[in-house]
This record gives C-alpha cells, sequence and structure tokens, in this order.
C-alpha cells in the first residue's frame, strides 16, 4: 500500500533541489507509489514523434517528466514554501493539511 504524500493533484509546488530549483507550478498528477509527480512546466523533456493523427507533422515535443516528491514544497495560501502537517479537524473530525509555517489549513 502506498503511503499518504504530503502533495495533492491541484496544489502549487515550489522545486527545492534540480536543474527546475526556484521554479513553481501546479502539479497535474500524483504517482504515490513510485512517490513522483508531474508538475505544469517543470523538469520539460524532448518527445522526438513519429508523424500520426495527434500530430501530422511529428517531430520534437516539449513534455513535463516526474519530479520526485522529496524534491518539491507546497506553497501555502500566504505564498511562501512551507512543510505540511497532518491534524484532526475538531469541527469535521477529519484529518486536514495544514501548513507548518502560519499554521494555517491547506485547501
Amino acid at each position: 500500500m502506498a503511503k499518504k504524500l504530503h502533495i495533492r493533484k491541484g496544489d502549487t509546488v515550489k522545486v527545492i533541489a534540480g536543474d527546475n530549483k526556484g521554479e513553481q507550478g501546479k502539479v497535474l498528477v500524483v504517482d504515490p507509489d513510485k512517490q513522483t509527480a508531474i508538475v505544469e512546466g517543470i523538469n520539460l523533456v524532448a518527445k522526438h514523434t513519429k508523424p500520426n493523427t495527434k500530430s501530422p507533422q511529428g517531430g520534437i515535443l516539449r513534455k513535463e517528466a516526474p519530479v520526485h516528491i522529496s524534491n518539491l514544497m507546497v506553497i501555502d495560501n500566504s505564498g511562501k514554501p512551507t512543510r505540511v502537517g497532518r491534524k484532526l479537524d475538531p469541527k469535521k473530525e477529519i484529518l486536514v493539511r495544514y501548513s507548518k509555517k502560519s499554521g494555517e489549513v491547506i485547501k
């Protein structure tokens, strides 16, 4: 069973290591088994394609490749990168993610 990750689809994240260090983007896909995420505009690779119905011209396409989640940090509502914690919401009695820096709940 894959363990819970601190990053979810739709989160805005900052890259903290690697070639794209310092850049920000929105998470498109998360793979909990491989612990990777595909982030919009980050870790672009060149994919060589033959002509087909989707791209009749073929050629070289730029595409996002997965990034390991240890190299990503969630950006909270205030716009700063933060570590993520989990706590029990007293009203709803469910676990919610919260910013360790500001203490507010991450949606």
